[in-house]
């Protein structure tokens, strides 16, 4: 009896202490007799951070670092821990307001009936969906009708993440460093399609007229870096044009880097086209109507061809607030009207951040629909046969309960850049880049502190048990100069891409006129024709087979370009014949017809056709072969009115070999069709 008795007892104090502990303390003089001034700095404390709240913006981390010294000096004030949590839900270190909630709800949990909800939002963002998930409950029993809708999707939220972190996907995720993120937000980068370039925006101190928004931060401007021997270039304000001292954002970077889309406030918030002459942009123009509206048109995508762009707009008749839409080139090279992408794609709720990979037919996008683990997640969706596929969240690591947006993949396939607010960065959001690693190997979760001390650390959210290789995006790209061939001086050229199976022009581009760079993309599943024109020179052609291409490749070729000169010839590398014949193929039209502009553009030149074969066969034979080769082509020459008198031609069979006989390859350049000027 005695033994229990003494239990009781123990039981009861334990009791008493507890509610002791967990009894609220007002900062009053009456409850620190004997400490009057820890009290009245405490108090001094709180008055000062109260203030860094009410400023535009609220300046959440200061004011925290205040409201801690005066939880310091008392720690068991349930309205001082609430605020501490509440506003540490403001800031990348949301994962501290759970100490702090906690403490409220033993406290004092009617201090504010937000206190529950921000208790799951707290567990939410640290992935403790099992506990969010509870608190979400506890939540929706006391909150208004209106609010139990959102809470009920948070709750689906959770559902996802549990599924997602299950089965997190094989990523390396690296901060880009401080030649590209700083103490400021910065976001929506855009990258070329080699990686060689990267366009993103910041709210940084030196923002263009050092103009502050309407809420408290600097205006958005534009910013640039470059990569150099494999590492980007410290990032730079290239002022105006691009920037004004407005906000200016950017968009959507061309896969060659020389055309960019940017936003401006404009108008309700409108997109622009800038166009990259030499090494100076020129003044940005607005996009016509049928994209920009008086609502809000914020980011887009150009498709790799050019002739349709994908972009975001709040216009009226969508699915949500702002949708995704697309407009396409028409035959006067104007955007016709948009169309909606609809409810495959498109949510209630809002969807941003639109990129259409190079392949032109995988579109990414960020969404607060879908199935999303928290805020906005970065979906994919692919076009087969007219129709878009059910969007797929790309998972985790890469996605989390914050906001992960601006997702943009390299020609590659292997890299994509995004930009998230978390823990480790700089400030706010930063850029990362994420390293596709494939699903070959089983993976081991990282479970040091993510906490970095240094930018030489670089965040991997995975551990990889040992390097495998990845599976490419089956895509061409083919980049190099276009330069004279005399003095290796850059050329502006245009350069035009066909389907040469179609006979179809399928995209223009243009050689940057200061360096002389270009860059096309080539979607595998095609023959391509690329044909080189400038002013004064002779046309170049090339055929680029990647129809069974299923992996990604670069083709570094400086093009030399010859001045319509006397004795200058050049290979017709788009001329099909059947094998053994001399009959045109239907792919070689594209580039006969390019020959007639160049004859027609120049009335008074003359010319030969050649012909020339691979030592396979007789002398006979291929002398007699390629003299009928080329007779084909000047027939139809002919045909389509360029005067006989203009046009020899004659079979040269194997005695002017190009390249070595012994290797197919060799015979197969050997194999051509050529014509010289003859005289001008």
């Amino acid at each position: 009896m005695k033994k229990q008795i003494f239990s009781l007892i123990v039981v009861v104090l334990c009791f008493h202490l507890t509610l002791l502990i967990a009894q609220n303390v007002e900062f009053e003089k009456k409850n620190f007799p004997d400490k009057k001034d820890g009290l009245k700095e405490a108090l001094s404390n709180i008055k000062d951070a109260d203030k860094l709240i009410e400023k535009t913006p609220p300046d959440y981390e200061h004011a925290i670092e205040l409201y801690l010294k005066a939880n310091d000096f008392n720690p068991n004030n349930a309205f001082l821990n609430f605020k501490i949590g509440a506003y540490y839900l403001q800031t990348i270190y949301k994962i501290k307001a759970i100490p702090f909630l906690e403490k409220v709800v033993k406290l004092n949990p009617n201090i504010d009936n937000e206190v529950f909800f921000q208790m799951a939002e707290a567990y939410h963002y640290n992935m403790q969906f099992d506990e969010a998930k509870i608190n979400y409950q506890k939540a929706i029993s006391q909150c208004p009708s209106e609010k139990q809708k959102e809470i009920n999707k948070k709750i689906e939220e959770c559902e996802t993440g549990k599924e997602l972190i299950k089965n997190p996907v094989r990523v390396l995720i690296d901060n880009l460093g401080p030649e590209i993120n700083s103490k400021y937000p910065e976001y929506s980068p855009c990258i070329s399609a080699d990686e060689s370039m990267i366009v993103f925006t910041s709210r940084r101190d030196n923002t263009t007229g050092g103009n502050v928004f309407d809420d408290g931060m600097f205006n958005e401007d534009i910013y640039i870096s470059n990569k150099v021997d494999g590492k980007w270039t410290p990032a730079i304000n290239p002022g105006k044009p691009l920037n004004s001292k407005d906000n200016d954002a950017s968009v959507a970077l061309s896969p060659d880097g020389q055309k960019l889309l940017i936003f401006r406030a404009s108008g309700g918030g409108d997109i622009y086209e800038c166009r990259l002459k030499g090494d100076k942009w020129v003044d940005p123009e607005p996009l016509r109507s049928t994209i920009n509206t008086k609502y809000h048109e914020t980011s887009a995508s150009y498709s790799s061809d050019g002739k349709s762009l994908y972009f975001v707009s709040d216009r009226p008749g969508g699915f949500g607030s702002h949708d995704i839409y697309v407009s396409h080139l028409d035959e006067k090279g104007r955007w016709g009207e948009a169309e909606n992408l609809g409810p495959v794609i498109n949510t209630p709720y809002d969807e941003y951040g639109v990129f259409m990979h190079p392949d032109g037919k995988t579109l990414y996008f960020s969404s607060k629909g879908h199935k999303t683990m928290g805020g906005f997640d970065i979906f994919k969706s692919v076009l087969e046969n007219g129709k878009w596929s059910e969007p797929v969240n790309l998972g985790y690591p890469i996605n989390t309960p914050e906001d992960d947006e601006f997702l943009t993949i390299s020609g590659s396939g292997k890299h994509g850049y995004f930009s998230s607010a978390r823990e480790g960065g700089f400030g706010g959001q930063d850029i990362y880049m994420i390293t596709f690693l494939g699903p070959e190997m089983d993976l081991i979760l990282n479970t040091e502190d993510k906490l970095l001390s240094g930018v030489s650390e670089t965040m991997k959210e995975i551990v990889i048990q040992k390097k495998v290789e990845v599976a490419s995006n089956p895509l061409t790209i083919l980049k190099g100069k276009i330069l004279d061939e005399i003095t290796k001086q850059p050329v502006i050229a245009t350069i035009e891409m066909f389907d040469n199976e179609k006979n179809e022009k399928i995209a223009t581009f243009e050689s940057n006129s200061a360096t002389g760079k270009y860059l096309v993309s080539l979607p595998s599943g095609k023959k391509y024709g690329i044909a080189v024109k400038a002013d004064g020179y002779l046309f170049y052609s090339e055929f680029v087979d990647v129809s069974l291409s299923n992996s990604y490749q670069e083709i570094n070729k400086d093009i030399l370009m010859k001045k319509l000169d006397v004795g200058k010839k050049i290979v017709l590398n788009n001329i099909f014949f059947d094998y053994g014949k001399a009959t045109l193929s239907a792919e070689s039209t594209a580039e006969l017809d390019r020959l007639i502009d160049l004859l027609n553009s120049n009335p008074t030149i003359k010319i030969e056709i050649s012909g020339h074969t691979d030592n396979k066969s007789s002398r006979e034979f291929n002398l007699k072969l390629s003299t009928n080769r080329a007779k084909a082509v000047v027939d139809y020459l002919v045909s389509k009115g360029i005067d006989m008198e203009r046009l020899t031609y004659k079979g040269y069979g194997f005695d002017q070999p190009i390249a070595s006989n012994n290797t197919e390859q060799g015979r197969k350049l050997n194999r051509r069709t050529e014509f010289k000027i003859i005289s001008k």
